[in-house]
């Protein structure tokens, strides 16, 4: 008999990349790409960032420091937050397999909304745990009351992605609120807060005062998204050290490298790129949503550095017609939003590119 991997493994769908712009480029004949299908930060790393790597490149032949000190140091004196209540991962997506890996038994039940971050349903496949997807309402938002009314007493993870990929929604204080009384002491509630810098909405909730008072709340955070650092794969977790307690037991011993270390450590504190970071991405929302008001297209309000356009039944076949003008974007399809493309926002000259190459994909 053939040696296989667990039955459950096979279950799951290994993440597609994709092809990289070079090879899109090299293929297509094109001398240009413009991506905007990962939710990346167009104007790239602080600068304060890139110096800190520069500055640290003659220690990359030093396994890095386990216990990220430098970083938890400046994190720590950044949120004014002890410095036990920091987690930290190869991205946000390693703290999600780490805390699935630490938390959850065969049976378990792992409550998420649907749609939304798809690496939250690994998490729970991969631990044979039950997964409840709990729909949206119909303007995108995460149904808080009906997730409530999901739990019962083998719940032990649920996440909130606040705002939501791919919907760039979010949760209000109200009724986080009110969901978090709901419930029992034997659930973790997990804010996903990668876009945390983006935001801004009177109503917004800050997961951290969830945490300083107290509840069963962990978040996570990112120098992915805002600060630009996705190519280092720097993610933490903010949470009662008694609740991180398991990650640091299940861990990799180097899990984040030196570099990472180093550039997110400085990249905290530069407040001018992300000042202009945010400035960037809210006149890129205004355009993208005038023009798709000007093209009679459907949108989703975003909080997010990113927009859902609804653009009907041949979504894949625009994203291709995007492509073949340079124009790189993702589709809902594995969402299972098979109508809408999902568009970063990007600089001006960026911007209007997408909007000219999607009239074009549209109407021509």
């Amino acid at each position: 008999m053939p040696i296989r991997a667990r039955a459950h493994v096979y279950q799951m769908q290994p993440y597609c990349p994709g092809k990289t712009p070079e090879q899109l480029m090299q293929e297509l004949g094109l001398s240009e790409l413009v991506k905007l299908s990962a939710n990346e930060n167009p104007l790239g790393a602080s600068p304060r960032a890139q110096e800190a790597i520069l500055q640290n490149l003659h220690k990359i032949h030093l396994y890095p420091d386990g216990n990220c000190t430098v970083l938890r140091d400046a994190l720590s004196q950044f949120y004014n937050l002890p410095p036990d209540h920091f987690a930290f991962g190869n991205g946000s997506d390693e703290l999600i397999h780490l805390f699935g890996i630490a938390y959850l038994e065969p049976g378990d039940e792992l409550i998420m909304a649907h749609p939304s971050f798809v690496r939250y349903e690994a998490s729970a496949r991969l631990n044979r745990a039950v997964l409840k997807r709990i729909p949206l309402t119909p303007d995108f938002r995460h149904d808080l009351s009906a997730m409530a009314g999901a739990i019962t007493e083998r719940t032990k993870l649920l996440y909130i992605a606040n705002p939501n990929n791919p919907t760039g929604t979010i949760v209000y204080r109200d009724e986080l609120e009110q969901f978090l009384e709901r419930v029992p002491e034997h659930g973790l509630v997990i804010l996903d807060e990668a876009y945390f810098e983006y935001v801004d909405h009177p109503d917004y909730p800050n997961g951290l005062d969830y945490v300083r008072a107290g509840w069963n709340v962990v978040v996570f955070r990112t120098f992915s998204k805002a600060y630009g650092l996705a190519g280092l794969r720097i993610g933490y977790a903010m949470g009662r050290p008694e609740l991180l307690d398991p990650i640091e037991r299940v861990r990799e011993p180097f899990n984040v490298n030196t570099l990472a270390q180093v550039a997110a450590a400085a990249a905290i504190w530069d407040r001018a790129h992300i000042e202009r970071t945010r400035a960037f991405n809210r006149t890129g929302l205004a355009v993208l949503q005038s023009a798709c008001e000007r093209m009679g297209l459907r949108y989703v309000p975003s909080q997010a550095n990113f927009l859902l356009i609804e653009v009907g039944s041949e979504c894949a076949r625009i994203q291709q017609r995007l492509l073949q003008q340079g124009i790189l974007v993702r589709t809902g399809e594995a969402f299972d939003m098979p109508t809408f493309l999902r568009v970063n926002t990007g600089t001006p000259e960026q911007n209007e590119r997408f909007i000219e190459a999607l009239q074009h994909a549209l109407y021509e």
